[in-house]
């Protein structure tokens, strides 16, 4: 019974020095949020968007694109239709986006992205930028991520929000969770040097990257990861550009919500078994911090897995003990949900007091209480995740017809 309460401690202690890390680099969001001053020069920009039976949604994106602020003549907007059996295509014309087409299969979004960009890097664009097809983008966000590019950098990523925060208290705890990472993550990196996380949508790519790379290509259903780890392994940065906003459509009901994030979670680490060893060599050359911070962050993902080992080794140390040791292990383990609990739903109150300007509508109340809920549950799938990889893409609808949480002006 000591044996294994003694390997539970030890590998306890191991994860919690990766929870350290990530604790040490998150207290640098109480710095003051990066700001750029305001572009000398005007850069000539290509957005695109792949799309998979997004005729519901297509036309709100396109249409905030439309209303940049940004020079209408420096940009163009570009759909990439792909394995649609909907008009996701002739929607898209309609409003006006011009359409590439695919001359090879497409088996998930970095394929999309790889063949779109074979073509547009040929035509004079000085950078890239990615969302995905829900998104409703706010109308200065390309003057945003200009104005990064013109204070040096290269890859940069913006703030992504939720527009149907208010439609589930499931939609309202990823809108929680995205102001979290953004807090203590993008925030605190953007802080103290490091590269901010690409989450998918919302962020823009120089011509220098993707002509050091000879393109995109990604081979993993987490793309915005793998490409993370490009950059890392290229010295490259991702700068984090607040101001820089997306709005978009997130799963309302738990069931869709779990087969998102098991994606997600089955992406990560595909992209750790393919760059892990590259990046641990990438540690010995300069500008290194950037394949540590990427390698801690795909560590984190396997150490989050594996957090359930202590706890179950403890349990049956328990077992073992009988008499009262049963009865003890669940004590400490109530007073330690309780203390979770109070950790996870006091970040849920702050982040929403703050984004709902001082006000807390009852939309985001049943939200709020469940957010320690629905952080507990990446546990069990990065667990899943672990053992039985999954390497499809399952649509999830879009319906475009809840953007109860955008704001008003």
């Amino acid at each position: 019974m000591e044996e294994l309460l003694w390997v539970a401690v030890v590998l306890g202690l191991l994860l919690r020095l990766i929870s350290l890390y990530f604790g040490g680099i998150a207290c640098f969001a109480l710095k003051k949020e990066v700001q750029y001053p305001q572009a000398k020069k005007m850069r000539r920009i290509a957005v695109m968007t792949a799309a998979r039976n997004e005729e519901s949604v297509i036309g709100g994106f396109i249409e905030s694109i439309q209303k940049q602020e940004y020079p209408q003549e420096l940009f163009d907007v570009f759909v990439i239709p792909n394995n649609c059996t909907d008009n996701t295509e002739g929607t898209a014309k309609a409003y006006g986006a011009q359409i590439i087409h695919c001359p090879f299969p497409v088996k998930h979004k970095g394929d999309a992205l790889h063949q779109a960009l074979m073509q547009l890097q040929k035509k004079g664009y000085d950078a890239f930028c990615i969302f995905d097809s829900d998104n409703i983008v706010k109308s200065d966000f390309l003057l945003r991520i200009n104005d990064a590019f013109d204070a040096g950098a290269k890859v940069v990523k913006g703030r992504q929000l939720a527009c149907n925060a208010h439609a589930s208290w499931v939609s309202g705890c990823y809108n929680i969770y995205f102001n979290l990472f953004h807090l203590f993550f993008n925030k605190a990196r953007g802080a103290c040097g490091l590269s901010a996380k690409l989450v998918g949508t919302g962020f823009a790519v120089h011509k220098d990257v993707l002509e050091r790379l000879g393109g995109w290509n990604t081979a993993t259903i987490a793309e915005d990861a793998e490409f993370s780890a490009q950059c890392a392994l290229l010295g490259e940065r991702v700068w984090w550009v607040p101001d820089a906003i997306t709005y978009d459509e997130q799963p309302t009901s738990f069931r869709t919500s779990l087969v998102q994030r098991r994606r997600w979670c089955s992406g990560i680490m595909q992209v750790a078994k393919l760059e892990f060893t590259s990046l641990v060599k990438r540690l010995f050359k300069p500008n290194w911090a950037f394949a540590a911070d990427f390698t801690m962050f795909l560590m984190g993902a396997f150490a989050q897995a594996l957090s359930i080992v202590p706890l179950g080794l403890t349990f049956l140390a328990a077992v073992l003990d009988g008499g009262d040791g049963i009865l003890n292990f669940f004590q400490v383990m109530g007073a330690y949900f309780v203390f979770y609990y109070s950790i996870m739903f006091s970040m849920a109150v702050f982040l929403t007091y703050h984004q709902e300007k001082k006000v807390f509508p009852k939309e985001m109340r049943s939200a709020i209480f469940m957010f320690p809920i629905f952080m507990a549950s990446w546990i069990p799938l990065q667990v899943l995740s672990l053992f039985k990889e999954t390497s499809s893409w399952k649509e999830i609808r879009h319906t475009g017809k809840n953007k109860s949480s955008l704001p008003t002006s």
